[in-house]
């Protein structure tokens, strides 16, 4: 199978992947320039640079690559490193670089309004796939959202039973009440939905302490809450629903790539002063739900 194809197909199926390719070479090797080798996040190859150790440290490296989604260059002196003189190479050096593989990053948008509009159009333009989920066909239409990968206008219930997230998947939950946003939160804490990159909610923290208590009576366990990243966004201050859109693009950036430490997110709950005295950390965060806006 050609490379390129199977890239493709790693991308489609919401694989990851790494591509090692020779991007220069001097002396003789046991290889060519530009010659490829694709490693699959099973471990599995398609392709070849040229076999031996070379090969190996080049799979550890592309394994390590698909992890920290961030591209390396190696660079193998075949001269000079007794390890290689294995009757494969001729005494050369090559680079070689490898760069992940990795799918799209699809936003779940669950509710269809002012702050989901906005967030749709930012998130799509720093490249995130978008897909807009809503109880109400005026909200969640095409005409709406043309770009959307998807648009669900039913019953919430209906649509989670659709969806499964993966390590790919970024989820917020802006619906227009508390009962949806609760009934979306229950789905996505599952054990079976724990892939998912990220997850947040809007609300205020008296708003998410209470759905937490809620979710836990039923007997959702309290360390499931603690990749849930509410309130929602980056504390910048922001008041209008595009500045809210703003804050909670710039947070989901912030995880994609791994730009930041330790993000606000529910743990506060665990160690922080009681309900009665917890203060949001901004003005997006004091918002309860989206048709308070």
């Amino acid at each position: 199978m050609d490379i390129y194809e199977e890239i493709v197909k790693l991308r489609n199926e919401g694989r990851r992947g790494a591509v090692a390719t020779i991007v220069n070479v001097r002396g003789s090797v046991p290889s060519f320039r530009t010659a490829k080798m694709l490693v699959r996040d099973d471990g599995s190859i398609l392709g070849t640079i040229g076999g031996g150790c070379v090969e190996a440290e080049v799979w550890q490296a592309a394994r390590e690559v698909m992890e920290q989604e961030k591209p390396r260059t190696l660079t193998f002196d075949l001269n000079h490193d007794p390890k290689y003189d294995t009757g494969l190479v001729c005494g050369g050096t090559l680079d070689v670089f490898v760069e992940p593989i990795l799918p799209p990053a699809i936003l779940y948008i669950f509710g269809a309004g002012h702050i989901a509009y906005s967030l749709y159009k930012i998130a799509t333009i720093v490249g995130f796939d978008v897909v807009v989920a809503d109880d109400r066909a005026t909200y969640a239409n095409r005409e709406r959202f043309p770009d959307a990968q998807e648009v669900f206008a039913e019953d919430f219930e209906q649509i989670l039973r659709k969806l499964r997230l993966n390590s790919s998947s970024y989820v917020v939950i802006v619906t227009r009440g508390h009962k949806d946003d609760m009934r979306i939160l229950r789905w996505a804490v599952q054990p079976e939905q724990a892939e998912a990159r990220y997850v947040g909610m809007i609300g205020s923290r008296r708003k998410v302490i209470a759905i937490q208590k809620e979710l836990m009576k039923e007997g959702v366990a309290e360390e499931e809450f603690q990749r849930i990243l509410s309130p929602v966004g980056l504390g910048i201050g922001a008041i209008t629903p595009e500045e809210i859109a703003v804050a909670i693009c710039a947070e989901m950036i912030a995880v994609r790539r791994h730009a930041t430490g330790k993000l606000p997110h529910m743990s506060w709950f665990l160690r922080e002063t009681p309900l009665q005295q917890a203060e949001p950390v901004s003005e997006a965060a004091a918002t309860s739900s989206e048709d308070e806006l």
